[in-house]
């Protein structure tokens, strides 16, 4: 059996101290680079694992960054963490992610498991939280970094869109294009608070124009094009005379677009449709939807830049409102 190299192993290798190699290891700033370098490749050319348990038992932290998401299935969420990533590159911290499928007894727990890991800092997905999630954010040792919404109040750092903002903007559009007779199909409501403050926002644009909506459809299920598509039928069968569909998510407008395709309706002579998040599946449609850029990878770089820069848990919060971006699209 081969032996596993130790870290003993590396210092001899790189010609430093075991000291200076597990400073190396773990990222310390009075390690120069040129050592660092050394030390990593030695590392790598020997295959050596650092036992992070031991290192984090031992140290004040480790170089994880816990990242607390509700969903990886809707194509929305992988956006933050390729801009978390991408702001992490070349740090010796990484993210590990925790999933909680909207439930926020589960994300306390996932909150609780990630802290036991003495990580270097927590980003988490929106603002509402258990009680028992938000006193182990606010008691967390490390900046706590809530992400994706700024319509609440926050633990300490924030970064996000306001999604009241989001909603109100789409339907101040979509009543200046003329549409009277609007529908609104959600999904995962209402767990899903950021859809719900969306919600809150159309609505009051359309009561400010004096309208209301005319159809609303809150599946309790995750978003899918194949949904989009069953649900739309569904709502024009009922209200056969709608002139607009408001869909919480991209992927449920692309399914409306489906169905009006499949049906002979024209998008938006006889139906306009608009969606939210901007996702680059939009791109390939054969009519450009209507949606909203939330901004998702640069949340997460922000977010990370943040744990990067604020080491500190006491450090001043951070709270970073980004401006949501409205592209009408050619289906209204």
């Amino acid at each position: 059996m081969t032996k596993k190299p130790v870290l003993s192993d590396v210092a001899a290798r790189a010609g430093v101290s075991m000291m200076t190699a597990s400073r190396a290891l773990r990222g310390a700033a009075e390690v120069s680079d040129r050592t660092r370098e050394k030390v990593m490749q030695a590392a790598r050319e020997l295959g050596y694992v650092p036992n992070r348990i031991a290192g984090a038992l031992s140290s004040h932290a480790s170089n994880l960054v816990g990242v607390v998401v509700p969903s990886l299935e809707s194509l929305v969420f992988p956006k933050v963490l390729s801009g978390i990533s991408a702001a992490l590159e070349g740090s010796p911290l990484k993210p590990f992610v925790g999933v909680t499928g909207y439930d926020l007894d589960e994300e306390a727990e996932v909150i609780r498991e990630m802290l036991s890991w003495k990580p270097s800092g927590l980003i988490v997905a929106g603002l509402e939280h258990s009680e028992a999630g938000r006193r182990l954010l606010e008691g967390a040792p490390c900046p706590v970094v809530e992400v994706m919404d700024v319509d609440g109040t926050p633990v300490s750092h924030c970064v996000g869109i306001s999604h009241r903002q989001a909603g109100h903007d789409m339907g101040r559009e979509i009543v200046a294009r003329g549409h009277r007779r609007i529908g609104f199909i959600g999904t995962k409501m209402p767990q899903d608070f950021r859809a719900r403050k969306r919600l809150d926002g159309f609505t009051a644009a359309l009561t400010a124009a004096g309208l209301e909506l005319a159809a609303t459809d809150t599946y309790s299920g995750g978003s899918s094009v194949e949904q989009g598509r069953n649900l739309t039928a569904a709502m024009l069968e009922r209200h056969p005379d709608l002139d607009c569909i408001y869909y919480s998510s991209d992927l449920m407008a692309i399914g409306g677009l489906m169905h009006c395709l499949a049906s002979g309706l024209s998008v938006p002579d006889d139906l306009a449709l608009a969606g939210f998040n901007d996702l680059e599946l939009l791109r390939g449609m054969p009519v450009r939807l209507a949606t909203t850029d939330s901004h998702r990878h640069e949340i997460g770089r922000r977010a990370a830049r943040i744990v990067l820069e604020r080491r500190d848990r006491d450090a001043s919060p951070a709270i970073e409102a980004l401006t949501p971006t409205l592209s009408p699209g050619e289906s209204l």
